[in-house]
């Protein structure tokens, strides 16, 4: 998968994994990490779907409907190509945090529903639910942000909702957070989402 690794000042932190939003690339939400915490290290990829030329990490039907056949596919892939680049770049496996927002975030959300051990939490901007109707892995010691907006046209706020008490049905401790806006990532979610992550 095309990407970028920047490694931290400190090894101890977690790995930040960068996922963007449909036409976004590696470099978009670099701005994010470092907002977030800027000694950590980031791998930050680019998704392989193609959609009329713009980028994405798994394929869709239509606005909000998602082709969960290839969302699983590339659920895998990733969770295999974190497997190959914590080797390769001398990470911690079991010490990643994915950054997504959008069609990013739904990925990062499709690896916590499918791999117990794929991530160690999320930060999801303006998330929907994956998948429905499957049994989720424990996810107990797992911490997940979700920032929704009230008014987002594309991920309604009841996507956000189901997908908290999903995640917490299985364990993990989630953080909801609401901005009275629509599907654009706002400065203030970001500033709330490392506010979350300094308490972790």
């Amino acid at each position: 998968m095309k990407h970028i690794f920047n490694k931290g000042k400190d090894s101890t932190k977690p790995t930040f994994l960068m996922l963007h939003g449909t036409g976004g690339n590696e470099l978009d939400l670099l701005p994010l990490a470092g907002m977030i915490d800027d000694e950590a290290s980031v791998l930050s990829v680019r998704g392989n779907v193609l959609e009329n030329g713009m980028p994405r990490f798994f394929r869709r039907l239509a606005e909000g409907v998602f082709d969960e056949q290839d969302l699983v596919i590339r659920t895998k892939e990733l969770n295999e190509f974190l497997d190959e680049a914590a080797v390769k770049y001398e990470f911690d496996r079991d010490n990643i945090i994915a950054i997504g927002y959008s069609n990013g975030a739904n990925i990062a959300a499709s690896l916590l529903f499918h791999y117990q051990n794929a991530l160690k939490g999320g930060i999801l901007h303006h998330p929907m639910v994956p998948r429905r109707g499957i049994d989720l892995p424990d996810l107990t010691g797992k911490n997940v942000f979700i920032a929704a907006g009230t008014n987002d046209p594309i991920c309604p706020p009841s996507e956000s909702s189901e997908l908290q008490s999903l995640l917490e049905n299985a364990n993990a401790k989630v953080v909801l957070h609401w901005e009275n806006h629509g599907h654009q990532l706002t400065r203030e979610e970001v500033e709330a989402a490392a506010d979350w992550y300094r308490k972790l």
